[in-house]
């Protein structure tokens, strides 16, 4: 977390303040925004690998005081637009599209304001990846599947207990029960009450229209700015089928074991 206060600047309101950020998520957050900032994201990773970089940013909830705009050789491109309540939105572009300036609205009193948001870099293989780019709800293929499972953050054999849905964030909450845990990188499924059952949410898309059914399902995704994202999720005897296909023809991209 990167925290800076724009009070320090009162008396130069013109200010233009530049901030390095070498770690590959994290957030900013700019208290009483004055003046601008410039904000230049350095990985620690070879500079030749930049250009296979996607940068995503994730307004806080509550971010206002400033227009956030891609910048590239003083020409700037308005991004997130000060006051936008698009919740949860996330704004993607590629690294070599430009930096981050962010330029403070006039404000009667910016002691209310506080400019904020997270960032992650990606390679841009794993972007495109997210599956609510192009067609968020079309069924992956086999091959897409047996890929996914040898790619994704977490790939997990259950059920849907049920499904909320969040109307105003356009999103729907899977709320799963795990029956094998083949894989996570983040500990969203974790074992819950005297049972000793494991649980966990899956986020997805409102407009996919997930319901709560019969069966298990091996579900694959991708973590993203601290939630579980839906990949691929195919009725769990038909992934058998297309795994156990790929293994007699030795196309299977990696091992995982079905049963």
């Amino acid at each position: 977390l990167s925290s800076l206060s724009g009070l320090t600047h009162e008396s130069h309101k013109k200010d233009v303040e530049q901030v390095y950020l070498r770690c590959s998520e994290g957030s900013i957050e700019w208290m009483y925004p004055t003046g601008a900032l410039i904000v230049n994201l350095r990985p620690n990773t070879s500079p030749a690998s930049y250009k296979h970089l996607t940068v995503c940013i994730k307004p806080f909830k509550d971010s206002a005081g400033a227009n956030i705009y891609l910048e590239k050789t003083g020409e700037l491109k308005l991004l997130v637009r000060d006051g936008d309540r698009s919740p949860n939105k996330v704004y993607c572009f590629g690294y070599d599209q430009g930096g981050l300036f962010i330029e403070a609205t006039p404000q009667q009193d910016i002691s209310r304001k506080i400019t904020g948001f997270q960032y992650e870099l990606m390679s841009k293989g794993i972007a495109s990846d997210l599956h609510t780019l192009s067609a968020p709800c079309r069924p992956c293929s086999d091959t897409e599947v047996l890929l996914a499972v040898c790619t994704s953050d977490f790939v997990i054999r259950g059920s849907i207990q049920d499904v909320t849905n969040e109307a105003e964030e356009q999103e729907s909450v899977i709320h799963v029960g795990v029956n094998k845990l083949y894989r996570q990188k983040s500990k969203v499924f974790q074992l819950t009450g005297e049972s000793g059952n494991w649980r966990g949410q899956i986020k997805t898309l409102l407009e996919c229209g997930v319901k709560p059914g019969d069966g298990d399902f091996l579900f694959t995704g991708r973590m993203h700015f601290g939630e579980a994202r839906l990949g691929c999720a195919p009725r769990f005897k038909d992934f058998q089928r297309m795994y156990k296909e790929a293994k007699d023809k030795g196309l299977n991209p990696c091992e995982i074991g079905p049963d």
